[in-house]
């Protein structure tokens, strides 16, 4: 037999009251989060499995007996798929174009609203209310008001500044500046809000030095407002990368896609070929590659906000 140390055996027989306290405290922590995390398996990780799964089936509602399972052959068909790489070439135009303006717009909106004396709690409340409208009721209201042909705002606005009327959704050639204005406006305030609350803890004495040595605004907003905001833009840009890729509400309810392919975005065209031609099997395979596509980009940004 071999002999027990000392910190084996509990002193006097009996086990450390503050061990079994922890003990006690895990298994109640444990008990707080398993439903969450069961609800968060249940809604996000087993449809993605489910997803990946249906990924590899031929699975066609309109032509159900020749499903069955066919590995990666969805994948290779969808890279020698013109339309899936004009649908991912929209997602990047849109993508980039809407964040970099509403990063741009926003920053400007916060420079002035925080050099504002009097008004600032009045401009922070109209201006967050694009953000809190469902992105189909934002489409509607700019189809249907804003953007219709000589009866929309921004045609009579175009007519009287001697432009003309224009077809804004129904051109190929104005679809996609169409849609790209529309999340811009809805979406701009969202990075409004995020620079200007971090514009308003940025600290004074920085300034103070700077104007002591006789610097010039511009300088001072390149040398010391752009670096100590710089954490705030890329997490509005990592942010607002992820939502304008898997767009679908607003688009879909302004142009369908349309006209043509013109404003299908890679999230569109897996609607689409899932719901509209039936084939289920191939829309996953978009679905999953708009997935990795997503975790790509958003990795690349981070790593980029890791960087010095």
């Amino acid at each position: 037999m071999t002999k027990a140390t000392t910190l084996d055996v509990p002193v006097g027989g009996r086990a450390d009251p503050a061990r079994m306290m922890e003990g006690r405290e895990r298994r109640f922590a444990a008990a707080l989060l398993a439903p969450a995390f069961i609800a968060l398996m249940a809604t996000t990780t087993f449809p993605l499995l489910h997803l990946g799964w249906t990924s590899l089936h031929r699975m066609d509602l309109a032509m159900p007996f020749m499903d069955g399972f066919v590995g990666l052959d969805n994948y290779r068909e969808l890279l020698g798929d013109p339309r899936f790489w004009s649908a991912l070439g929209v997602s990047l135009v849109y993508t980039f174009s809407t964040v970099i303006l509403q990063v741009v717009l926003g920053l400007a909106l916060a420079l002035l609203v925080n050099g504002m004396k009097r008004g600032q709690a009045l401009f922070r409340i109209v201006a967050i209310l694009p953000v809190v409208l469902s992105p189909a009721v934002v489409g509607m209201v700019w189809r249907t008001f804003m953007l219709t042909p000589e009866f929309g705002v921004v045609d009579y606005l175009s007519m009287t500044a001697g432009l003309g009327s224009h077809n804004w959704l129904g051109d190929p050639s104005l679809a996609l500046f169409s849609v790209v204005v529309i999340h811009t406006w809805q979406w701009t305030p969202f990075a409004f809000m995020v620079l200007l609350a971090s514009l308003a803890a940025l600290p004074e004495d920085i300034y103070e030095a700077a104007r002591i040595d006789r610097a010039s605004p511009w300088r001072c907003f390149v040398r010391i407002t752009l670096p100590l905001l710089r954490p705030a833009i890329v997490m509005v840009i990592i942010m607002r990368t992820m939502v304008a890729l898997t767009a679908f509400a607003a688009i879909f309810t302004v142009t369908g896609g349309g006209p043509g392919t013109a404003t299908e975005i890679l999230n569109l065209y897996a609607y689409r070929k899932s719901f509209t031609e039936l084939s289920i099997g191939y829309g996953s395979a978009l679905a999953v590659a708009l997935l990795i596509f997503t975790l790509v980009i958003t990795g690349v940004l981070f790593a980029l906000r890791r960087a010095k």
